[in-house]
């Protein structure tokens, strides 16, 4: 199986369109605080809004698969923990991707794994927010591919960054909207400390 981004379908004007895989840290996806769906079809596709102004349906993401535990009676699902240079993804797999669940449950930790998944926002009582990543697909990768992810998505965040002041898309309107506490001096430090740490 590659290590790129599969696209998957979402309904969208009537058609079937491809939402791309986005490349995100983990240390910006938890501060996730807005979701939204595009559309009023019960297919359409379920956003959530990144802090440096940028939807995401999907995120494509690199680490090290630290711990998975299998959970559940008769409906089996896997939760598991990937962490990369900026912090932790939570993962789920479960019989709504029954591929996906074989793939987890196969995968010895620790390992280093490329993950294409669907984010989804939960509130939890306290008030605080957590997002969860429902596993598409993922793949065992070596080192040079988790290097190489991280440079990647450095360079995206950081190209982020530099659109958001001025920027005026819808997206980075509304993040400015539901952020506008970001300090953007934080994010380019999480993408400079995460390239600190390749050793290529």
């Amino acid at each position: 199986m590659s290590m790129n981004a599969r696209d998957m379908p979402d309904r969208r004007d009537g058609a079937f369109k491809r939402e791309p895989a986005l490349r995100v840290f983990a240390a910006e996806l938890r501060e996730c605080r807005y979701q939204f769906r595009e559309g009023e079809d019960e297919k359409s596709p379920t956003f959530v809004l990144l802090p440096t102004g940028e939807r995401s349906n999907r995120i494509f993401l690199v680490g090290t698969l630290t711990e998975k535990q299998r959970q559940g009676e008769q409906n089996i699902f896997y939760r598991g923990r990937v962490v990369d240079p900026t912090g932790t993804f939570f993962i789920m797999a479960g019989s709504y991707q029954p591929e996906a669940m074989q793939q987890l449950a196969k995968v010895e930790t620790p390992a280093f794994v490329a993950v294409i998944g669907k984010p989804s926002l939960y509130q939890k009582p306290d008030g605080g927010f957590t997002v969860t990543v429902r596993v598409e697909s993922i793949t065992v990768v070596d080192k040079e591919t988790r290097e190489i992810w991280t440079l990647d998505t450095a360079a995206r965040t950081l190209g982020r960054l530099d659109a958001l002041p001025t920027g005026s898309s819808p997206d980075i309107v509304k993040a400015k909207e539901q952020y506008p506490t970001v300090d953007s001096a934080v994010y380019r430090k999480m993408a400079y400390d995460a390239l600190a740490q390749i050793k290529m």
